[in-house]
């Protein structure tokens, strides 16, 4: 957006914005944020027009860089922009590994991207691409995450490169192990294929619905035909399901698949004794191929909705990088205690250590639930897990090696246990036992009637055929889908399938404070102090708080760069450990730091101060805020039934006094407890029915024993390959949506198990009868295939959080 540009236009045609002072217009695209399209629930963010500064800042970027077509690309909904994008990274890894490959003579390297989620983002990531020097060419796969890049050597910077892309919201990591083959890849295949066999089953098919004469000549031809691709799509798909069903039984599981490999082996093995025995009325080819394609439809729908949601994460872990150690760089697990090592500014401190610089300054919130950062003087101990905040290196003693850290402890992978449908399992295992029981109930009876075996197997080929579970197989994948769709546009990401009847048992939510109850920067408490600054201050302030990892920092920078980017200030910038840093240009000095310099601060209020050459031009005071909205999103949840507690690493005053500021009773907020208390208080009080949040390593353990668990952070590499799921955005209230998607999810499934009942008490009566040929047969698939939509449709407007029809209490489930 260029700066002299007096009107923009958003992706729906609407006037979006001024430059100056960015006017927010007054259409109904307030209520919805301009850049990721979420709804905006307070009046704060509808008068700006933006979620939060992260995506205010992304929206300015893209028009000033002239690239508004991507909000003509992007998703109706994306991803809100979360804080990385004002926070420092190092890519050191990143130049090691493109100096190597040119090294080698090579120029390319294949890398993980996390944040893209449409056609949008893949044009943006390649147009940026373009831009850089150098750059010669960019592939990149949306479905994995990943892209490959080629470049002239020497000339290309790809830490340059990942730094713009991170200014835009992509987060750009090592590529990591070779990714597993998409499992919705395979389907879509077998998809295709199927379809390509099934209307040919149809065409070789309908001549005898249409009066076909067994005398016409090349009628045993079509028959022939209709029982290959019948076979094609039944080695191709029929397969997929008959080989889970079985692996199910070896496990001595009840498995969805089990129904639906009963009803395509039935069907088949009857049309083929039809076949071979010139009876028409057993062939029921065209059901077997299009049964087999609505099945494949059914459970890719719920593959790719959860897998987008898993590419979208960086694969690599958050295992601190490699340190110095003598001038050389030394990976984490060859430290042994007694070496001496330098942790770069934002790097994590990876073993317990002994400071050897003067002093430091350390951020430990997310491994200790402390949110304010500590100050430590040479030879004090600090923890695993740190984070310099400081601009300058720090030289530590290790205490102990690797194997022996608590963080290896946090950052070590633990096995999730699966959760099985209890009542879903119970309505598979008393289909199958009820259709066995009807089939051989109506074979027994037909033949001691009759006596007639050609007629007896007919009936009994026929309940097996018009029995299908289509609303098990592809509606209730179909609603699950839909859910988890309706959920990533309100910004909450299902990474699991079975979190669905994990949420039916939830009675408890527990909380982390630091980090998921507040917001990962204080809160900048008065921002018109910010706007009233010159542009040389502004301008000064920004080269000071610029890559620059402390939290106070941070929020400046937050807050400065939402406004738009302030000039660049050449000068040197020293920092004193503890106390601020300083700027040094050809007009005087600048610092930003404590009051004076001097003194403690021990409130969770920052007062801080803005000076030139002694004279104060600015103070800022911070708090540690509470997410927006927080207090009527907590109080819904308990209304809702839900017991709500926080569990914290922080000081038990300041958990009392978030809890009382929540409402919450005392004895429901417990403080500095470790991470290893936090598990034990899970171990104690998880019936199966809690639902853990947290957002830090000292959470991870917690999450090891949680039933359930889900997390507001995705760039920090730890429990985001934990998590069932994750949330993005300021607030909390995603999490009492997934909870309501969840109960009209449930409410649509229990209509459609009604129809299903109802359906095979009809259509299996008609069987049992002797009343249904292939014809009706190829009638009543498709119908209640289509009913079985036709409910979902009707209850679509539940599962995208709209009014829904009432339902009979006697269908809960």
């Amino acid at each position: 957006m260029a700066t002299s540009a007096d009107n923009l236009v958003d992706g729906g045609g609407r006037a979006a914005v001024r430059v100056r002072g960015l006017r927010a217009d007054r259409t109904a695209s307030v209520h919805h944020c301009r850049h990721c399209g979420v709804p905006l629930t307070d009046a704060a963010t509808q008068d700006s027009g933006f979620c939060c500064a992260g995506c205010s800042y992304v929206y300015r970027l893209v028009h000033e860089q002239g690239l508004d077509g991507y909000y003509k690309m992007r998703d109706g909904v994306t991803a809100p922009v979360t804080p990385t994008v004002f926070q420092p990274r190092d890519y050191a890894w990143l130049a090691a590994l493109q100096t190597a490959a040119e090294a080698a003579d090579q120029t390319e390297l294949t890398l993980e991207v996390q944040g893209i989620s449409c056609a949008g983002c893949v044009w943006l990531i390649e147009s940026l691409f373009d831009r850089q020097p150098g750059a010669l060419r960019i592939e990149t796969d949306a479905t994995l995450g990943r892209m490959q890049l080629r470049w002239t050597k020497g000339a290309f910077d790809a830490p340059a490169f990942a730094r713009v892309l991170q200014s835009f919201g992509y987060l750009v990591g090592p590529p990591g192990a070779a990714p597993a083959e998409s499992a919705s890849r395979p389907l879509v295949r077998r998809i295709g294929l199927c379809a390509a066999f099934s209307m040919n089953v149809m065409l070789f098919t309908l001549p005898h619905y249409f009066g076909m004469e067994a005398a016409f000549p090349y009628a045993r031809l079509f028959d022939l035909l209709s029982l290959i691709f019948a076979t094609l799509s039944l080695l191709t798909g029929g397969a997929y399901f008959i080989g889970r069903a079985a692996q199910a039984l070896r496990a001595g599981e009840v498995h969805l698949d089990q129904p639906i490999a009963v009803g395509i082996v039935g069907a088949y093995l009857g049309s083929c004794y039809g076949w071979l025995s010139g009876r028409e009325q057993f062939v029921y080819f065209d059901f077997v191929s299009a049964f087999i394609l609505l099945m494949l439809v059914g459970r890719w729908a719920q593959t790719a909705a959860v897998e987008r949601n898993r590419r979208r994460l960086l694969t690599s872990s958050a295992r601190p990088q490699a340190v110095q150690v003598a001038g050389a760089e030394c990976p984490v697990e060859q430290l042994h205690a007694g070496d001496v090592f330098v942790v770069r500014s934002g790097q994590t401190i990876p073993v317990e250590s002994r400071l050897e610089s003067d002093a430091a300054t350390l951020g430990t919130a997310w491994v200790t639930g402390e949110a304010d950062p500590r100050e430590y003087a040479a030879g004090a101990r600090v923890p695993a897990g740190g984070v310099n905040l400081g601009r300058s290196d720090i030289r530590l003693c290790a205490l102990q090696p690797w194997s022996e850290s608590l963080l290896a402890e946090l950052l070590r992978p633990a096995a999730r246990d699966g959760y099985h449908h209890r009542f879903l399992e119970k309505v598979i295992r008393g289909y199958l036992v009820g259709i066995f029981l009807v089939a051989i109930s109506a074979g027994l009876g037909w033949w001691l009637l009759s006596h007639d075996a050609v007629r007896t197997w007919s009936v009994v080929t026929a309940v097996l055929v018009v029995s299908c579970p289509c609303a098990l197989g592809l509606a209730f994948p179909l609603t699950d889908e839909i859910a988890t769709s309706t959920l990533r546009r309100a910004g909450v990401f299902i990474r699991e399938a079975d979190l669905w009847p994990r949420l039916q048992r939830i009675r408890k939510i527990v909380f982390d404070k630091t980090g998921t109850l507040t917001l990962e920067t204080p809160r900048l408490l008065n921002p018109s102090a910010l706007a009233q600054l010159s542009p040389e201050a502004q301008s000064a302030l920004f080269a000071l708080v610029r890559d620059n990892p402390h939290p106070v920092s941070q929020s400046l920078c937050e807050a400065l760069l939402s406004h738009g980017q302030p000039a660049v200030v050449a000068g040197d910038v020293e920092e004193t450990a503890g106390f601020g840093v300083a700027l040094r240009t050809a007009a005087g000095r600048w610092t930003l730091g404590r009051p004076g310099w001097s003194g403690t601060l021990v409130s969770e209020k920052y007062d801080t101060e803005l000076a030139f050459d002694g004279t104060v031009v600015a103070r800022f005071q911070f708090e540690d805020a509470a997410r927006p909205e927080v207090r009527a999103e907590i109080a819904a949840l308990r209304e809702r039934g839900f017991e709500v507690c926080i569990l914290s690493g922080d000081r038990r005053e300041k958990v009392w006094a978030m809890a009382g500021a929540l409402g919450l009773p005392p004895e429901n907020a417990l403080g500095e407890l470790s991470p290893h208390d936090k598990a034990e208080w899970l171990r104690h009080h998880d019936r199966r029915d809690t639902l853990m949040l947290g957002d830090g390593a000292n959470d991870s353990l917690a999450f090891d024993v949680a039933f359930a668990r889900g997390t507001p952070v995705i760039h920090r590499g730890v429990l985001e390959g934990k998590a069932d799921f994750y949330y993005l955005g300021r607030g909390i209230d995603g999490l009492r949506r997934m909870f309501e998607i969840n109960a009209a999810r449930r409410r649509t499934q229990a209509w459609l198990l009604g129809f299903s009942i109802i359906y095979n008490l009809v259509a299996v009566g008609l069987a049992v009868a002797g009343r249904v040929n292939p014809l009706l047969a190829a009638i009543l698939m498709p119908v209640s295939s289509l009913l079985t939509l036709a409910i979902i449709m009707l209850h679509s407007r539940g599962l995208t959080g709209r009014r829904h029809p009432a339902v009979p209490a006697s269908f809960s489930l």
